[in-house]
């Protein structure tokens, strides 16, 4: 899976003025004045949880307040009567959703809807389709808990048995991280009796970035769907989707995409199965904004659901606005920015942390995010073998906002639109502060 890879290898410094000295150089310092800074200790904090809650846009305010604006003066004709239209609203996202996640221009291959695990459940109503022996869905371990509570409960309403149906690669003895090969030699000796395979493209533990291109190739060979939960990979590293072949993908937008706490997550559903509005062939749970749009406000006079041809089809209700306006606001940032600019100073950033933290042989701390470039994004994860909680209490004093995994795991994630180098090294500073 190749990513933009810095131009030449870069002589960090451990020297404060290096770390000023890249900001003053960095062709996206600029954008940091578009998001609010929280305050600590009366200045900026150092803001590195991107990872579980992005900063806010400052256009949120004023695109949240144009929608509450347009409720008041012209309520239910704000249906149609402004720009974008709350009928249409949704539609805003076809085109920046796909350019986010590297689905095909104007196939219809993107939406924005709901919550990260109705979608999932969604997409397995789909995509998870148990016939003869293949039966069982394949899992990395440790997923997201919710992801993994999502996929329990789902086998348990098929009345299937969690405990023989749902195949959990684990990491290797020693390892903090699930590898291809773990994943190909399942698939080599148990590929006949997986439906789905459901995994995590990003880690949300380790931090570490799946090969999607050759896992998504690999379940194909072996006759399974193919699916990511990217709630860590959205925003973070640029992906092809519709070029790798997924079937379909779902995430979040609260993190690196900077939509505010639950924001409208999103859904990807490759063209080949976007298109296909046979039910029997590809049952989904129908609603009135799947339907053809033509028809939607006919009623009653439309008593079947007649699926749009896209992704659309997948929605169940009409789009909650004011929740939809800050998506618009963080999503036009990206659009602006792109992901590949985005991923080259994310790996400078993170390179840099990296380099701070691992300069001076030291037990006591060990990064298990991998180092390769294509194996991971914005995050580190620091085991910390001394002093773990203390250490992030001084972080916290220190006005360092990241957050603490039991039992000894900080996670930071230095974010391309709004992080700098300078907090970069105050963050690494004050974490082997302790002696």
């Amino acid at each position: 899976m190749s990513t933009p890879a810095t131009e030449q290898p870069i002589e960090y410094s451990a020297d404060e003025s290096f770390a000023e000295r890249m900001d003053q150089q960095d062709p996206l310092h600029a954008y940091r004045e578009r998001f609010e800074i929280p305050q600590k200790h009366g200045r900026d904090s150092v803001y590195l949880c991107g990872n579980s809650l992005g900063l806010q846009p400052k256009t949120a305010r004023q695109y949240v307040e144009e929608e509450l604006d347009a409720w008041r003066d012209l309520a239910v004709d704000a249906h149609f009567g402004k720009e974008p239209s709350w009928y249409a609203y949704h539609e805003v996202f076809r085109d920046t959703g796909a350019r986010l996640v590297g689905a095909k221009p104007g196939a219809g291959e993107v939406v924005m809807m709901n919550s990260l695990t109705v979608n999932l459940h969604l997409m397995m109503v789909s995509f998870f389709q148990p016939r003869g022996r293949r039966t069982k869905i394949l899992m990395e371990a440790p997923a997201f808990p919710s992801d993994t509570y999502a996929v329990q409960s789902h086998l348990k309403t098929m009345w299937m048995d969690p405990a023989e149906h749902l195949i959990v690669v684990e990491p290797p003895g020693g390892s903090h991280t699930v590898t291809t090969e773990q994943i190909e030699a399942v698939l080599k000796e148990r590929g006949d009796e997986i439906a789905l395979i459901l995994l995590g493209g990003v880690n949300f533990f380790t931090g570490q970035v799946l090969d999607m291109p050759a896992i998504t190739a690999m379940g194909h060979a072996h006759g399974c769907t193919v699916g990511f939960d990217l709630a860590h990979a959205a925003g973070n590293i640029p992906m092809h989707l519709h070029d790798w072949g997924v079937d379909f993908a779902a995430w979040c937008s609260y993190k690196y995409l900077n939509s505010g706490p639950g924001a409208v997550a999103g859904v990807f559903i490759h063209e080949k199965h976007a298109t296909n509005t046979n039910l029997n062939e590809l049952p989904r749970y129908g609603g009135w904004w799947g339907n053809d749009p033509a028809k939607r406000f006919r009623m009653h006079l439309e008593p079947n659901f007649e699926p749009v041809p896209s992704a659309e089809s997948w929605q169940l209700s009409n789009p909650p606005i004011l929740a939809m306006a800050p998506l618009r606001a963080s999503l036009e940032i990206f659009d602006e920015v792109g992901m590949a600019t985005l991923r080259r100073k994310s790996l400078m950033l993170t390179g840099y942390l990296r380099w701070l933290v691992e300069r001076e042989p030291d037990d006591r701390f060990e990064i298990i995010t991998p180092a390769e470039e294509d194996a991971h994004g914005c995050q580190l994860s620091i085991l910390v073998h001394d002093q773990p909680r203390q250490r992030f209490k001084a972080l916290e004093e220190a006005g360092v906002i990241g957050d603490f995994r039991e039992p000894n795991v900080i996670r930071v994630a230095p974010t391309p639109l709004y992080n700098t180098f300078h907090e970069v090294w105050r963050f690494a500073r004050t974490l082997s502060g302790l002696s």
